[in-house]
């Protein structure tokens, strides 16, 4: 058998994905196994192989470009690993919300893990109709031992130092600052959208209000390493089902301000809501729902896990998590508008069948997306958020 280990990068095929399976003792000597390349992301392939029994793993292959641009935007391999890193530190907090990690090969770029095929992506169950019920409190458990344990109130200030660098991601980080705080507020070669929302983005343009705001949004992405985020972490970064959540995908982690992950999570709620009015009620109760797990299960760590000597002071606690909550606000607001009008759009809302529905979609999106981040540091509580949101001022 030829050895598929070697020692320059070659991508994958569904052959030699099999022959890495096997020269990895993954399956047993005699299995008969199947190969399927199911990647349909910018940035890598994925190979699921399953055994004759229905045994499964999946290997994940950095590619050295993205697929939606081609080989003239490279991308570091580098990230493979600071992928398979962030899952393995991911799951020491949050074991019940992270996938198994089995192999990972940082020539090859590749990472093998567990197979989450019993379960589905939840931006498409969301989209086909389907309920998640524990969806929400379990993204709040999982980004507050994450974002605890990884700061510097749950881990040593030595140690979280050197997992800063090790976690440094400048080539992802700059996909994110140019495509969500840069690109959408000029007119960016990368921007995509209908010209019947021309008139609207024009006008966002020229908003210099709303690009102050942005700026220091972005400021914050770019300077302050709280904690260790997952960095992309939307509504397709998710294998769901009404009892299991698992969180995959995070080649963009990074330390950065602890609001951009939480802000994620509820503008990808968002589009639902806005995308499907009939499930407002139920996405705003979900959304309320993941802030208050949040903080509830940060304050608990906090109380019984602090490293930090002024953890008992009056109103620190309380400061941190308003911190985090009028961040969120506002990063929601970046992810709303650049989805809407940037490189990257979301299938909730593209993938409505009506032009005139569509569009007013987008519009919608747009305008929350602005008021959120105009209006973050006025919002104190989640009730006052869901409130504004329930009144459709933005419309």
């Amino acid at each position: 058998m030829s050895t598929v280990i070697q020692e320059t990068y070659q991508p994958l095929t569904e052959e030699t994905a099999i022959l890495l399976a096997k020269e990895r003792n993954l399956f047993s000597e005699n299995s008969t196994l199947s190969c399927t390349e199911i990647g349909d992301g910018n940035l890598n392939l994925v190979f699921h192989i399953k055994d004759q029994d229905g045994k499964g793993i999946i290997i994940k292959q950095a590619l050295p470009y993205a697929k939606v641009v081609g080989e003239s935007w490279p991308l570091t391999l580098k990230r493979a690993t600071i992928e398979a890193e962030a899952l393995k530190l991911f799951k020491k907090h949050a074991p019940d919300f992270v996938p198994d990690v089995y192999y990972t090969n940082e020539v090859l770029a590749i990472t093998i893990m567990e197979d989450l095929s019993h379960l589905t992506i939840s931006r498409k169950g969301l989209i086909d109709g389907n309920e998640y019920p524990l969806l929400a409190s379990h993204l709040g458990t999982y980004l507050a031992n994450t974002t605890f344990f990884t700061s510097e109130f749950g881990v040593d200030k030595g140690q979280k130092k050197e997992l800063v660098g090790k976690f440094i991601n400048p080539e992802l980080c700059k996909i994110t600052e140019d495509l969500i705080f840069s690109d959408p507020y000029f007119d960016a070669e990368t921007n995509d959208f209908e010209p019947q929302l021309t008139s609207t983005v024009e006008k966002l343009w020229k908003d210099t209000e709303l690009k102050l705001q942005v700026a220091l949004l972005r400021k914050s992405f770019l300077t302050e390493a709280e904690a260790l985020l997952h960095g992309d972490l939307h509504t397709g970064s998710l294998f769901v089902s009404k009892e299991e959540t698992k969180v995959i995908d995070p080649e963009f982690a990074y330390f950065g301000p602890v609001g951009f992950d939480i802000g994620q999570v509820i503008a990808n709620l968002l589009f639902q809501a806005i995308a499907f009015e009939e499930k407002s009620d139920s996405i705003y109760s979900q959304v309320r729902t993941f802030w208050n797990v949040y903080q509830n299960q940060f304050s608990i760590l906090w109380e019984h896990d602090n490293l930090e000597p002024f953890a008992r002071i009056d109103g620190f606690l309380s400061s941190t998590l308003q911190k985090y909550f009028q961040d969120a606000v506002g990063f929601a607001g970046c992810e709303l508008i650049r989805r809407t009008i940037g490189l990257a759009h979301v299938a909730d809302l593209d993938g409505l069948p009506d032009e005139k529905e569509r569009i007013a979609a987008k519009e919608k999106s747009l305008a929350l997306g602005r008021e959120l981040i105009l209006k973050r540091n006025e919002f104190t509580s989640i009730e006052e958020l869901v409130t504004f949101l329930q009144t459709k001022k933005y419309e």
